[in-house]
């Protein structure tokens, strides 16, 4: 199934035969399994063994640390650290960006730009070199960066809208909370038909979008939003698109967190989970720009 989400084009996201492929994967079964499967053959003929075995089940499950694969837990808990790296950054971002207001009165888009490139061109060393090894210090970067992007770009729009951080934060914890909700419910799986569906309507949208900055930047569309600043029987349409975007988004989760369950079922390294945080830190930045643009746009044309 082809995914969205560079990151998870990794073969430890992908089937089984794939997963075949990809550097440091399991070759026989677990030692666990194996245990289980002698222990049970041989325990009516020696009483140490069963007593070896009425031991292993008593003893705690081994977690990631232990077998050295891939779990949701482990990669959850890296996907936090991740985002507290961007929250740090990001707070240094607004405050780099805001300093000139008081000389100038107008904030610098520096860290909008610095973080924009930074973490453009982190993620495609990250995606492009992640196949042959995992290097977290790389994602580490790039969560500092994109915290400098969402910090700068979070500024310059709260001084024009106040009070629209809060809206977008809440939106995409709404969002994000919502489809994690539905998809470790089952109500809301990854299909082959919506999948293409999605794909579809992401190619039409980088479309939309080069033709839209194209516009704007040749000054045949003056106003600031571009394309998405006029509007259709009185609805903006930035609103309009948007909200597909948003739809998206949240689809692109739905396949990230389905490529995390997996790469744990492939017993990928565990190292693995920091690509899997790397790949929910772009999806859930790109619904909190979207939502932020979509508030801004709704208020602006108010």
């Amino acid at each position: 199934m082809a995914l969205n989400n560079p990151a998870f084009n990794n073969p430890a996201f992908q089937d089984s035969k794939a997963a075949q492929t990809y550097p440091g994967r399991p070759g026989l079964q677990p030692p666990a399994a194996q245990t289980q499967t002698a222990s049970a053959q041989h325990a009516g003929t020696d009483a140490a063994a069963q007593a070896q075995l009425e031991g292993m089940y008593a003893a705690p499950a081994a977690g990631a640390v232990d077998t050295d694969r891939m779990t949701v837990e482990d990669t959850i808990w890296k996907t936090v650290g991740l985002f507290a790296i961007l929250l740090v950054t990001a707070v240094g971002g607004w405050i780099w960006t805001m300093a000139p207001v008081a000389e100038t009165g107008q904030p610098t888009l520096m860290p909008w730009i610095v973080g924009m490139l930074g973490g453009l061109v982190l993620s495609l060393v990250v995606i492009f070199t992640s196949r042959k090894k995992i290097r977290p210090a790389l994602i580490f970067g790039y969560a500092a960066f994109e915290g400098l992007f969402v910090g700068g770009i979070s500024a310059y729009f709260e001084m024009i809208w106040e009070g629209i951080v809060l809206q977008a934060t809440l939106g995409t914890l709404s969002v994000v909370g919502v489809t994690l909700a539905l998809f470790a419910s089952g109500k809301i799986r990854a299909s082959k038909k919506a999948t293409k569906v999605f794909m579809i309507a992401m190619v039409g949208y980088l479309v939309f979008s080069l033709l839209n900055l194209v516009l704007m930047w040749t000054g045949i569309n003056t106003n600031p939003w571009g394309l998405l600043g006029g509007t259709i029987a009185g609805i903006p349409i930035g609103l309009l698109i948007g909200v597909l975007v948003v739809i998206m988004a949240a689809y692109s989760l739905v396949l990230d967190f389905d490529s995390i369950q997996r790469g744990v079922r492939n017993g990928a390294p565990r190292q693995y989970g920091w690509l899997g945080g790397f790949g929910i830190m772009v999806t859930v930045v790109w619904l909190y720009i979207e939502i932020l643009r979509i508030i801004a746009i709704v208020r602006g044309s108010n």
